[in-house]
């Protein structure tokens, strides 16, 4: 077995995601020294059969983490113990129940998780209360996802990884169900009933979850996403002074449109929010969101926020944003742009007089105007790229990687549309935008290489995180030129100061 295969399935073993004998299984099937992707593949296929598409998704996203953690500690030359491991499957409900176990957070606060394993003898009242501590614990904890999923362990997400709360407890598919239920209205648990399907928002005292409920092969299945209580300023969520001023500029515009970007769980939705509190604190104006659903509660300030809920306040977003160019707004904000309709209506909102602000599932500039033109038929794309050039003001794409205090921050990519961009833009020439951003620093833009070097320079990240997530060869050169000055630089001082002392 590979090194970095090695350390792979040490890390997936350590957090309770497989076995060391199914591990080895799987790299025995490949041939016995597979390469650390098709491996790591053919553990995702394993990991995602059945799910659906977003919460295979999240694991793909997960899994690349992983990789690049792997290929991190390979390079030390150094074997894991794949011997000390749990390596043990979850067994089938044993018949001794745990008690609650108690989790601590960053702060030193504390909190029990309760004991999951008897929600067949609690009634009703208790089951609700168990879920409302459970979700409180987690906030303690610093998690950020919960998953239940019938004839699976209960599963909580933090720093991108994620941890079994009970490894020898399968939950049955009837808890699961009381448990996913509980905090629901009736009306709601009617809705579900008929969908199969619900994107909700729950309150808990001052915490809000964004919940998504569905039905797989197994049975039903529940994600919760705590929303964070604390608007943050854009530096606070991990963006460099300069490049949070050029975004502040972005928000000066009274018409036009600025596109937030990245995978599933980078945190689009927290900097969308920063976005907003910027135009509250700064304008005078109406700003209407449409959001599925909506997460962070905005209060108005010098800007009246209507935010309205698909679902609850609208039908979809395309009803929505028809029914927003009535209602005097000033600045839209789009909580996803995934169909033809509301792409083309945000486009043509921006075009006539307002500020425009959505989010894209994409990961990079380039990709993210590869999919607004996509859509439209190719007959209609001449136009659509005339329109763009013309309304666009810039592209934030960002992902999470891990700090080099601990947790999580963000790294990201910024184009802003000049007359350049616009041109390339025009003239289809999308395949060139790279080139442009890795120039354009004066017009306040940087590729994710660039941003990761950056902030590698500030003290945010480490080295090793950074080169794991470059591509660019160039920029990986520069950052590898830049650690060995340091260390010489480091090494002169530390032979003066030894002269010195003699």
């Amino acid at each position: 077995m590979q090194l970095d295969v090695q350390w792979f399935l040490k890390t997936l073993v350590d957090n309770s995601i497989m076995t060391v004998e199914r591990g080895v299984q799987i790299n025995n099937a490949l041939g016995g020294e597979p390469d650390l992707m098709p491996y790591a593949q053919e553990v995702l296929n394993e990991l995602c059969a059945g799910m659906s598409q977003e919460d295979a998704q999240n694991w793909a996203s997960q899994l690349e983490q992983v990789i690049a953690f792997a290929q991190q500690q390979a390079a030390t030359g150094q074997a894991p113990d794949l011997g000390i491991a749990q390596s043990s499957a979850p067994q089938q409900n044993p018949e001794q129940p745990a008690g609650p176990q108690t989790v601590t957070g960053e702060d030193g606060v504390s909190a029990d998780i309760p004991n999951l394993r008897n929600i067949s003898q609690m009634t009703d009242e208790e089951v609700a209360d168990t879920m409302r501590q459970l979700l409180l614990a987690l906030r303690v904890y610093g998690a950020s996802d919960l998953h239940l999923s019938s004839n699976a362990p209960a599963f909580i997400r933090k720093n991108l990884l994620l941890e079994r709360i009970d490894p020898e407890w399968v939950m049955p598919d009837a808890d699961v169900v009381r448990l996913n239920m509980a905090l629901l209205t009736e009306e709601q648990r009617e809705q579900f009933r008929r969908s199969q399907d619900m994107n909700i928002g729950l309150q808990i005292g001052k915490a809000r979850f964004r919940t998504a409920l569905m039905f797989h092969k197994d049975g039903m299945s529940g994600a919760y996403r705590l929303v964070p209580d604390k608007i943050m300023s854009l530096e606070e969520l991990g963006f460099l002074p300069a490049d949070a001023k050029n975004i502040r500029r972005l928000l000066d515009y009274n018409n036009g449109l600025i596109l937030v970007t990245g995978p599933l769980g980078s945190g689009k939705t927290t900097t969308l929010a920063s976005m907003i509190e910027v135009a509250n604190n700064t304008r005078e104006d109406h700003v209407i969101t449409v959001e599925d659903p909506i997460e962070i509660v905005q209060k108005s300030k010098g800007c009246q926020i209507t935010q309205r809920e698909i679902g609850t306040c609208t039908k979809s977003y395309h009803a929505a944003l028809k029914g927003a160019l009535r209602e005097d707004p000033d600045i839209i904000v789009i909580g996803e742009m995934h169909d033809l309709e509301t792409i083309e209506n945000a486009i043509t909102a921006s075009e006539t007089g307002h500020l425009v602000i959505g989010t894209l599932h994409t990961c990079d500039a380039g990709n993210t105007l590869n999919r607004v033109l996509d859509v439209f038929p190719p007959a209609q794309q001449p136009q659509i790229r005339a329109m763009t050039a013309g309304s666009l003001r810039g592209i934030v794409c960002q992902r999470l990687v891990p700090a080099a205090n601990g947790g999580l921050t963000i790294a990201y990519e910024l184009l802003i549309n000049t007359v350049a961009v616009a041109n390339l833009i025009s003239e289809g020439k999308l395949y060139q935008l790279k080139a442009t951003m890795q120039i354009g620093s004066k017009a306040g833009m940087c590729t994710i290489d660039q941003n990761l070097f950056e902030k590698f320079k500030a003290g945010h990240i480490s080295a090793d995180t950074a080169l794991a997530y470059m591509r660019d060869t160039s920029v990986i050169d520069q950052i590898k030129k830049y650690v060995a000055v340091e260390e010489a630089k480091k090494l002169v001082a530390a032979k003066a100061a030894a002269k010195k002392k003699k």
